[in-house]
């Protein structure tokens, strides 16, 4: 019997001996948790470099010619000649067109012979009245008569100039709407008159830009009709805001040397209100919000340090940083919930 007893004893203690051999060995294996370090962060970032900025304001407009007008006749009449061809070029004070002046002529003549004797008249009656063998009446009826007759003279001389119909400026004549023959009134379009050297571009933009546009901006704009981009110069700026679409008129001006723009094309313009030669732009996923303030996270010394930053421009995707960092600082854009100062991260360098 107590034979029996001592058997089982060393049974059971080995059978223990076994259950505790697995927890022994996967103790030895297995470290303790305070003992495994924590993988470092992986973030992006960017290294700043400065550059040019150009704040812009999109809109759309018209060209303009330099110099347009509608060529009419001041008085009715039939046209007795045309002397231009459409599509030509004139110069400035050229004869366009004249209208019938026979009936103005006639009259000139009869002035102008009336005129001959009244001088001749004026010359007998100053002799006479010099020897004293006239009185001082007669000649200043003489004299009178003289220069009532130039008057009309002069008179006549402006009818018949405005049967006339020259270019008031040099440029390019359009299509024509009479011909030889023809009764016209002052209603009447004769032809239209361009000179688009150089050309005029009108555009708006919003109530908001209004303080910030200056004559002198840049302009650049496209037409439909040509692949390039084309830079005009704002020289005039409407003094008050349109009531209807609130918003502010500029012209510009482009020189057009070689003709290419033609007068009431769409264009498509970028107005630069702004230049800025050196910014530092950040990515806006880059900042945090503060109660009062903004701030980034950046690289120093191998380590992770908040920097405050004052930001001013924005664009779509990036803001310009007008303090608190400088050329060749690193700044975080990714991880930036998650990163606090003095850690070390896992740097992934992305172009800016």
């Amino acid at each position: 019997m107590n034979k029996s007893r001592v058997v089982w004893g060393i049974a059971l203690v080995a059978a223990l001996s076994l259950l505790a051999l697995p927890k022994m060995f996967s103790a030895k294996k297995t470290p303790t948790a305070s003992a495994v370090a924590p993988a470092p962060l992986s973030v992006n970032a960017v290294v700043l470099k400065p550059r040019v900025l150009e704040n812009k304001v999109y809109a759309t407009g018209t060209l303009l010619a330099n110099e347009e007008v509608d060529l009419r006749s001041e008085i009715a009449g039939k046209v007795s000649k045309i002397f231009f061809q459409e599509g030509a070029s004139v110069g400035r004070n050229q004869l366009l067109l004249k209208l019938n002046d026979d009936e103005l002529q006639a009259q000139k003549k009869r002035v102008e012979s009336q005129l001959r004797l009244a001088e001749l008249r004026e010359a007998r009656q100053r002799e006479l009245l010099a020897q004293k063998a006239a009185s001082q009446e007669e000649y200043d009826v003489a004299l009178n008569e003289l220069h009532s007759l130039k008057a009309q003279l002069d008179a006549l001389k402006a009818q018949i100039d405005r049967t006339e119909i020259r270019a008031p400026f040099a440029g390019k004549i359009g299509l024509r709407y009479v011909s030889e023959g023809s009764y016209v009134s002052p209603a009447t379009r004769i032809a239209t008159l361009q000179n688009s050297t150089p050309i005029k571009l009108d555009f708006s933009i919003p109530e908001k830009y209004a303080s910030q546009a200056r004559v002198g901006d840049k302009v650049f704009f496209r037409v439909q009709s040509s692949p390039k981009t084309f830079e005009a110069k704002v020289y005039a700026i409407e003094p008050r805001i349109d009531l209807n679409t609130r918003t502010l008129q500029l012209r510009a001006i482009h020189p057009n040397k070689d003709g290419e723009l033609i007068a009431g094309a769409f264009a498509d313009v970028e107005l630069v209100l702004q230049e800025i030669k050196d910014a530092l732009m950040v990515p806006t996923e880059a900042l945090v919000p503060e109660l009062k303030s903004q701030k980034v996270f950046v690289i120093r010394n191998g380590k992770v340090a908040e920097q405050t930053v004052t930001v001013g421009l924005r664009t779509e995707k990036e803001a310009l940083v007008t303090s608190g960092l400088k050329a060749g600082d690193t700044v975080l854009t990714t991880g930036v919930l998650q990163a606090r100062s003095g850690m070390t991260v896992s740097l992934n360098l992305v172009e800016q």
